[in-house]
C-alpha cells in the first residue's frame, strides 16, 4: 500500500518536514517534493520576495496551485508549507490523495531550529518570533489535527529515528 499512495507531511515551520521528507523518500524509494521548492522554482525567486511583491494572498495563491498539482502525481513524498493547510482545497486534495503526516514541534524548538533562518518571511514581523509562533499554532494546529492520519511529535528525535516510526506506522495500514 505504501507504494501506491502519497504521503504529505505538514506541520508548523521548524517541524522538519523538508529534512524527514527528504530521508523518508530515499527510505521508501519515492520522489521528494517540496511545496516552497517547487515555488521558489518556478517563480524563479525566493519565498520572501514572492511574499514582498505579492503579499501572502498571492503566495497562497501559487501554493495552492502547485499542491494541487503535486498532490496528482503518484508515489512521492511531499513536504507542505507550514501555513499550506490553510486553504480549504489544499485540505481536501492531501485528505483525499494521499497519507497525511502532522510533523508535531513545541513553539520552544521551533524558536531554537529557526531562529537563523532569514527565509520565513511570517517571522519578518515586528512581534517576537515566539508570539507570532504562538499566535499561528493557535490558528493552524486544529487544522493539522483534522486533516492528519497519523501524528508525530519531533521535539527530542532526529530525522533517522523519525522516518523508521513513520515507515513502521505505514506498514500498519
Amino acid at each position: 500500500m505504501i507504494e501506491k499512495r502519497n504521503i504529505f507531511l505538514i506541520g508548523p515551520m521548524g517541524a522538519g518536514k523538508s529534512t524527514i521528507g527528504r530521508q523518508l523518500s530515499k527510505e521508501l524509494g519515492m520522489e521528494f517534493y517540496d511545496s516552497d521548492q517547487e515555488i521558489e522554482k518556478r517563480t524563479g525567486a525566493d519565498i520572501s520576495w514572492v511574499f514582498d511583491i505579492e503579499g501572502e494572498d498571492g503566495f497562497r495563491v501559487r501554493e495552492e496551485k502547485i499542491i494541487d498539482e503535486l498532490t496528482k502525481m503518484n508515489k512521492i513524498v511531499l513536504a507542505t508549507g507550514g501555513g499550506s493547510i490553510i486553504s480549504k482545497k489544499i485540505r481536501n486534495n492531501l485528505s483525499s490523495r494521499g497519507i497525511v503526516i502532522y510533523l508535531q514541534v513545541a513553539i520552544e524548538k521551533q524558536l531554537d531550529r529557526t531562529k537563523r533562518d532569514k527565509h520565513r518571511p511570517l517571522l519578518n514581523s515586528s512581534e517576537s518570533i515566539q508570539t507570532v509562533l504562538q499566535n499561528l499554532s493557535i490558528k493552524r494546529t486544529p487544522l493539522y489535527e483534522e486533516i492528519s492520519d497519523f501524528t508525530i511529535n519531533t521535539d527530542n528525535k532526529n530525522a533517522k529515528s523519525i522516518v523508521f516510526n513513520i515507515i513502521k506506522m505505514l506498514k500498519k495500514i
